[in-house]
């Protein structure tokens, strides 16, 4: 054996050992499983084999094939991962909790609807089903329905989560009805682990199994004799001496610290190892925000089951906020920690799981926001810092003056990029370890960090915003910029040379699968109103400008998705909350591995690069520049009330590297139309400051600050 084919070897060794899912070289979809069975990226393949990770994408799409000596290593890799996931068997579920003993409530003698899946029942086909299905208890679904849809796992034959209405009928997914004590809590508790057959299995295989979700209706809480609204609008919760908490502690339940409030978490562990656990949504305590689920609590019992359900199934059983929600799930596809065997014992043991983040870090000073110890440490307490001080990567928030020529087009049309963030986070490799602080370094496009950089030397036309500044003005000296931005000065050409770095040479692309997951859920639900990948220009404009109207439920499911990549990204920075944190003291927050402004700081300049890079395009190819870009809206004068009367076409295609009209994350769609005279009204009353890209929507002045 050749000393390069041992080290190829070798290599793929320790990916199947990082690993933990048939014969000589499989069919390319094949390929593709066993790869993502194993949570491991292109990127990782890639560098095992010693190719590139184009090449890796060659080899799972059958465009090409692997040749020796790097044909027998990936061979070797797809055999060792078919032996952990074959793919007749089912994904490696918990084993099953510890029984309780089960006791007898009222039953109803209908057996329950098959669990709605995105491939199986879409929200628009589950509308349209028949009234809700009464059961006491799980019974399997014909033959046919379990051919149609995914295996289902027997301890959460019921679905994620249950609505449970004030006559102590709990509307569950599919359409099925059970019912429920309400009696107390501490019953209701009892039941939903003994009886319900609800949760989730984990998404990842050294990860955990989502616990049942209970929401409660008004009429709900008002049986469990719990208040119509909470007292403490600090804390939100209840006192410790309320009765619903007293009935708890006296059944030996116990609360996480945040207590008994909107999103409350019940949980007992059993003999001193497993946990049993209930996740609680009080509906009139305002568990579900309207900015993300819209309207949701004033739909009927089945209806919100409907809603959250497809969420659930799609997304991930909610743990709180969208924002809450949208970390939890990077955590459930990129576990922190999985078993491994202690070489001395034998016995199994937790270990960090390769890829993810594995512990909380200190983050650098620069990317630290205000009030962090480490800024504490550095500066007075109300001293402002500048851009050699801090990294301000943000969204784009810029506008200018139309020009004559512009004045005279009568319509200005702004387009907005689907899901911007999270087709941002797509293929991002972002730092998995603490920085190292390095002076002087020679930048390095792959080497996730912050670098302090003089980049105002590099000009562009006065009608493009400067990439490099949130308000798309040119910088005014050395400042500090992650990776992405300065990559993208390099790409245009431009000499750059750091002043000293922040660096993270433990990498990868930890939010793959995460952007994987709500695309999936984005396209399902998008599909769901009326709107597919591929539909030609015209058809695509006119589905989605009616899709919000389709189907209500569907819309708030598509809405949460959205809140959920933004809030996700947004809780990788979590401020302090407490009303009795200092500046300088640390905040609950920073305990958390998912604690990390850096990676929030790449996704959000990597977002707004890829928005420059097409507005460039536009510009040097079409001579198309922007009037205003708030986040991921641009806005452009156009001839025609359409993006179709702007957007520039090449042999009947859209521009290469251009702006792409379409559903997908990272085309755009329609996001409004208002006359010229509009805009110059508007800056007219309000001043140059005004941005039309936030109120080009409606018409109106609003707090939009995202095209979403």
């Amino acid at each position: 054996m050749s000393d390069e084919q041992n080290g190829l070897f070798i290599a793929v060794d320790a990916l199947l050992e990082q690993a933990a899912a048939p014969d000589a070289l499989p069919v390319p979809a094949e390929r593709k499983r066993l790869r993502e069975a194993a949570s491991l990226s292109q990127e990782q393949i890639a560098q095992a084999l010693n190719v590139r990770r184009e090449t890796v994408t060659g080899w799972e799409s059958g465009r090409t094939e692997p040749r020796p000596p790097k044909r027998a290593a990936y061979i070797r890799l797809l055999d060792g991962l078919a032996t952990r996931f074959p793919a007749s068997e089912p994904a490696v579920a918990d084993p099953a909790p510890q029984a309780l003993p089960v006791q007898p409530t009222a039953a109803h003698s209908a057996p329950p609807a098959p669990i709605a899946t995105p491939q199986a029942q879409p929200a628009s086909s589950a509308a349209a089903s028949a009234a809700p299905r009464r059961s006491g208890g799980p019974t399997k679904a014909t033959a046919t329905k379990q051919l149609a849809v995914a295996a289902v796992d027997e301890r959460f034959t019921n679905g994620p989560l249950a609505v449970v209405d004030g006559d102590g009928s709990a509307y569950c997914v599919g359409g099925l009805v059970l019912d429920c004590p309400l009696t107390d809590l501490p019953a209701l508790v009892e039941w939903t682990l003994r009886e319900a057959k609800l949760g989730a299995p984990r998404l990842h295989r050294s990860g955990k199994d989502a616990d049942p979700l209970i929401v409660l209706t008004a009429s709900a809480a008002q049986r469990l004799d719990l208040p119509t609204m909470l007292e403490d609008r600090r804390g939100l919760r209840l006192p410790d001496d309320h009765k619903a908490v007293r009935q708890l502690a006296a059944a030996k339940w116990k609360l996480t610290k945040r207590g008994f409030g909107p999103w409350a978490r019940v949980y007992r562990t059993a003999d001193g190892t497993r946990r049993h656990c209930v996740q609680f949504a009080i509906l009139p305590w305002d568990a579900l925000d309207t900015r993300a689920w819209g309207p949701a609590d004033q739909l009927e019992p089945a209806e919100l089951a409907r809603l959250l359900g497809t969420y659930a199934t799609r997304v991930h059983t909610p743990r709180g906020s969208t924002a809450v929600t949208g970390l939890e799930l990077m955590t459930a596809l990129r576990p922190p920690t999985r078993a491994v065997k202690d070489p001395t014992t034998g016995g199994w043991v937790s270990g960090p799981m390769p890829g993810s983040l594995t512990e909380p870090v200190e983050c650098a000073a620069p990317e630290a926001p205000d009030g962090h110890p480490a800024v504490a440490a550095l500066y007075p307490r109300f001293h402002q810092r500048t851009p050699d001080q801090v990294l301000n990567e943000e969204a784009y928030q810029w506008a200018r003056p139309l020009t004559d020529a512009e004045c005279m087009k009568p319509y200005v049309v702004g387009i907005d990029v689907n899901m911007a963030f999270a087709a941002a986070a797509n293929r991002l490799t972002v730092g998995l370890s603490a920085p190292a602080h390095v002076h002087h370094p020679a930048f390095d496009p792959k080497l996730p960090g912050s670098w302090l950089v003089d980049l105002s030397h590099i000009t562009f036309d006065e009608r493009l915003p400067n990439p490099f500044t949130p308000n798309g003005q040119p910088p005014q000296g050395p400042a500090w910029y992650a990776t992405p931005t300065v990559a993208y000065a390099a790409e245009l050409g431009y000499l750059v040379t750091p002043l000293e770095a922040y660096l993270r040479y433990e990498h990868g692309p930890y939010l793959d699968a995460w952007y994987t997951r709500l695309r999936d859920a984005y396209i399902a639900t998008m599909a769901d109103l009326g709107v597919a990948p591929g539909m030609p220009d015209e058809e695509f404009l006119a589905a989605m400008a009616t899709c919000q109207q389709s189907d209500p439920v569907a819309a708030a499911v598509l809405s949460a998705i959205k809140a959920t990549v933004k809030g996700g990204i947004g809780k990788l920075r979590e401020r302090p909350r407490s009303g009795g944190w200092r500046p300088g003291e640390p905040w609950p927050a920073l305990t958390r591995p998912t604690w990390r402004p850096d990676i929030r700081a790449a996704v959000i300049a990597n977002a707004r690069i890829n928005m420059h890079r097409k507005m460039l395009k536009l510009a040097t190819a079409a001579g198309l520049y922007p009037v205003a870009v708030l986040s991921d809206c641009a806005v452009y004068a156009s001839d025609g009330p359409s993006p179709l009367d702007f957007l520039p076409y090449q042999g009947g295609k859209p521009l290469p590297g251009g702006f792409r009209l379409g559903v997908s994350p990272g085309m755009v769609k329609h996001e409004g139309t208002q006359s010229v005279l509009w805009a110059e009204g508007l800056v007219e009353e309000y001043g140059p400051d005004v941005n039309i890209a936030r109120h080009i929507k409606t018409g109106f002045l609003s707090n939009q600050d995202d095209g979403e």
